[in-house]
């Protein structure tokens, strides 16, 4: 739920340059993807519970900053989640350019979204399963890509683009915001953990190995690309089309386009089942209408899945670029409330049972530093963006801001009835 392979990550290398996007790539994990890998390992590993972030604040914060972690995702995944029909229509276009031209873009968008609502309402290990062969399959070509570029390089004698730069200066703060948000997500296989199997030793070791795999999909096909020496002119979403069929011919050029529609499909559907999940919890909690907690015969909250996937299509007009800023955003601050409910939890529950451990104290402590002060970075690289005549920074507080009177809202509306969990502390061990 965080990586659907190389596809968007050629604003990076347009924006940066291939010495610079490397460097970005290979040095983001470390202080951003590992230290939120080991957060959520514990956490999911301690309170494997469905609705996953949302019940990890609640526990340890209380109900009003659960639900401004609840809040705060809910509203990034709006824009979050508008990215990937966006990306599918972008690489569909490289191939049928009319069939994307006006509104008809829009309605294969939002054919997207009603495909995988179907899909998702298979239940998750229909999603999972799919899932693992969408990746398997937008893999393929770019394994074509990377020994053609190699072969390229090396046998043709090309000179490298390694030193090439791109102009102007303003592209590589971009590269940074677009290299976080391909880095981002981990949290959200939490939302589901009672679907998965013996999640207290699966998740730390999916975390912690995926954060590396994700890392080789993106490092690799860049590499590739510059020793093979392609120019980075140019270098923008979708732009693996053009590499691919310079290097191998028309063929791989339309095996990558499948791919980046495959890539739109297969992240909006995974996306799709982890989010659905929280306004159902919420819904069990009180805090939400109760028929958002309605179940399928599958297990899935059908009512909440409809719901999240309105609100998700009405953000299909905002632009690529700036649905990153505002999803980073939001999403930054739910991931800080994440990091605090790590901490705040090893002095509350000293004695919950946690399969894996982030470190010490002081380690739980220290790893948030680091992907505190990037999300700090990202609000300040988004200063100059706007949200139609708004200021972007300002849009994005004034969601926040709306959070905590949306909560005295729900309190007062639906939470007349008692909740149907108890917030009680599992059962303790080491």
């Amino acid at each position: 739920m965080v990586s659907g392979g190389p596809y968007g990550i050629e604003d990076i290398l347009g924006g940066a340059g291939y010495l610079k996007a490397l460097a970005i790539l290979i040095f983001l994990p470390f202080v951003w993807s590992f230290p939120t890998a080991l957060m959520i390992g514990e956490l999911a590993s301690a309170i494997p519970d469905e609705g996953g972030f949302y019940v990890w604040v609640r526990r340890a914060l209380g109900p009003f900053w659960g639900y401004q972690e609840a809040w705060l995702s809910l509203t990034a995944s709006i824009f979050d989640m508008a990215i990937y029909p966006t990306i599918f229509v972008l690489y569909l276009s490289k191939l049928f350019p009319a069939w994307t031209a006006g509104p008809r873009g829009t309605l294969w968008e939002l054919a997207l979204i009603a495909l995988c609502c179907l899909w998702n309402l298979r239940g998750a290990p229909a999603v999972g399963e799919g899932s693992i062969a969408l990746f398997v399959a937008l893999l393929a070509p770019f394994a074509v890509l990377v020994g053609a570029a190699v072969w390229h390089g090396w046998h043709l004698h090309v000179n490298s683009a390694w030193t090439s730069v791109p102009s102007g200066g303003e592209g590589l703060s971009t590269a940074i915001l677009v290299a976080l948000w391909n880095y981002m997500g981990w949290d959200n296989a939490s939302t589901v953990a009672k679907e998965v199997d013996n999640p207290q030793r699966n998740y730390p070791r999916a975390m912690l190995l995926s954060a590396g795999v994700v890392a080789l999909s993106y490092v690799v096909p860049i590499a590739a690309v510059g020793f093979a020496g392609m120019a980075i002119a140019q270098f923008t979403t979708g732009s693996w089309t053009d590499a691919a069929t310079t290097l191998a011919g028309p063929w791989l050029g339309i095996a990558i386009v499948l791919g980046g529609t495959i890539t739109g499909l297969g992240m909006f559907n995974a996306l799709m089942m982890s989010y659905a999940r929280v306004p159902m919890v919420m819904a069990e909690d009180g805090l939400l209408p109760s028929a958002l907690a309605r179940r399928n015969s599958k297990g899935v909250p059908w009512v909440a899945l409809l719901v999240c996937a309105t609100a998700w299509a009405l953000a299909l007009q905002f632009s690529f670029e700036r649905l990153i800023s505002i999803d980073l955003m939001l999403y930054g601050a739910s991931l800080i409330l994440e990091f605090i409910a790590l901490v705040v939890l090893r002095f509350r529950e000293p004695n919950l049972a946690r399969p894996f451990r982030a470190g010490s104290l002081a380690m739980a402590i220290a790893i948030g530093v680091m992907p505190t002060a990037l999300i700090a970075y990202a609000a300040f690289s988004a200063r100059d963006e706007r949200m139609g005549h708004m200021p972007a920074l300002l849009f994005g507080f004034l969601i926040a801001l709306a959070g905590p009177v949306f909560y005295r809202i729900s309190r007062s509306v639906w939470s007349g009835r008692p909740l149907q969990k108890e917030l009680q502390p599992a059962s303790s061990g080491d």
